[in-house]
């Protein structure tokens, strides 16, 4: 009888965590929805290119005003002393004395955000925030992560490149708890509903839609993607102008693409060389019959294309020194998983979370499939022609 009580107890506690993520995902969901409100705006302005890192990547009003502003709602909708996030951007550059102007604009561009809140369901602040108020939100993204707990990633513009060059960009929000991804949300703005436009620009993409004619029910770009442990996938539109956000806003569930013949496969990869290897992954694509023509794609919309159904590959092996940072995979790993899919390093072990702001211990690369049969022809032809590889 004890037993029995045992085991009615865990399950009990089992269905409550997992309950539990739905209101972390749903406040999760909002937030993103408001950062790419925001990402829009920002795009179609002229406030855009702000600075750079030091390792020259670029970092905009728009990376800064996101981090603000999710960290913002977070700290207000769970408790500041409940939230712990782990994010790219620091306030560094903000801070310098010569930097005025472009703190006035993240600021300015925050308010604007979080006074719209209530469209999405959430609680504006009751008060105009100050530049200290600012400041000391994206500072509070200071966490480190680590094996126990529970701690938030985000990426406020995923693909920065791509935002400016007004391709592809994501906002990508992840939950982990105890080393493992349990919420994942992926802003996609620019993704095209029809998977043909992937290949085009999408400044291209804008002008030819503008000569398409349009329902006024129609949905042709943008969206959010997202997960919970346990759940499904699931993707609902992008909230336009003056429209409030009335859950489940149209939402609709994702699967991976059954397709599991390389040689009618699609396989992604990264756009820029510096971050990935494009002729190692070619060899490999084709060694195992792949014989489209790769879809390069700025950001974690990869992971989105993977678990809409539009891609059913991804490949990333980075140059030796290079370290894949938690942000950047997170909420694109749980999605796909959630979405039938699979995520692992090239040895088939699954990404670790657990170990800081870096995923510690990757095998090589990275690589997601649609399906597990092409996921180990991917992995029997890493094994097959590594060492010959440069890399």
């Amino acid at each position: 009888m004890e037993e029995e009580e045992e085991e009615e107890e865990e399950e009990g506690m089992v269905m409550v965590d997992v309950l539990g993520y739905l209101r972390e995902m749903d406040v999760g969901v909002r937030a993103v929805q408001m950062a790419c409100s925001l990402c829009q705006k920002l795009q179609s302005s002229s406030t855009l290119f702000s600075s750079s890192k030091d390792d020259n990547s670029p970092v905009t009003v728009a990376d800064w005003s996101v981090q603000a502003t999710v960290s913002w709602i977070l700290s207000e909708s769970f408790g500041i002393q409940n939230v712990a996030i782990v994010a790219e951007e620091d306030i560094d550059a903000l801070s310098k004395p010569n930097a005025s102007g472009l703190l006035e604009a993240v600021v300015k561009t925050v308010n604007e955000c979080l006074s719209e809140a209530p469209r999405f369901g959430l609680t504006a602040p009751n008060k105009i925030l100050l530049a200290s108020d600012v400041l000391e939100a994206i500072s509070r993204c200071n966490s480190t992560g680590g094996p126990t707990g529970r701690f938030w990633t985000l990426d406020p513009v995923d693909g920065t490149l791509g935002f400016v060059r007004g391709d592809q960009y994501a906002v990508a929000l992840a939950l982990i708890e105890d080393g493992e991804v349990v919420v994942g949300v992926l802003g996609c703005p620019n993704y095209p509903m029809r998977k043909e436009w992937l290949n085009y620009h999408h400044r291209y993409h804008r002008i030819i839609s503008k000569l398409t004619s349009q329902s006024s029910e129609s949905w042709n770009k943008g969206c959010v993607i997202y997960a919970r442990k346990g759940g499904q996938a699931w993707m609902q539109p992008l909230i336009t102008e003056n429209k409030k956000l009335e859950w489940p806003n149209s939402a609709r569930p994702v699967r991976v693409s059954t397709i599991d013949d390389p040689a009618l496969a699609t396989f992604c990869e990264p756009v820029e060389k510096s971050n990935s290897s494009h002729s190692f992954s070619a060899g490999l694509a084709y060694s195992v019959g792949v014989r489209n023509q790769p879809l390069r794609v700025y950001s974690m919309a990869k992971y989105a294309a993977i678990a809409r159904g539009d891609a059913e590959i991804f490949m990333k092996f980075a140059r030796a020194g290079y370290k894949e940072k938690i942000w950047d995979h997170a909420a694109g790993v749980i999605i796909i998983q959630e979405a039938g899919g699979v995520v692992t390093d090239a040895r088939g072990n699954p990404l670790d979370f657990s170990n800081g702001i870096y995923i510690e211990g990757l095998d090589r690369g990275i690589i997601a499939c649609a399906g597990s049969n092409l996921h180990s022809k991917i992995i029997q032809a890493v094994d097959a022609s590594w060492n010959s590889s440069s890399l």
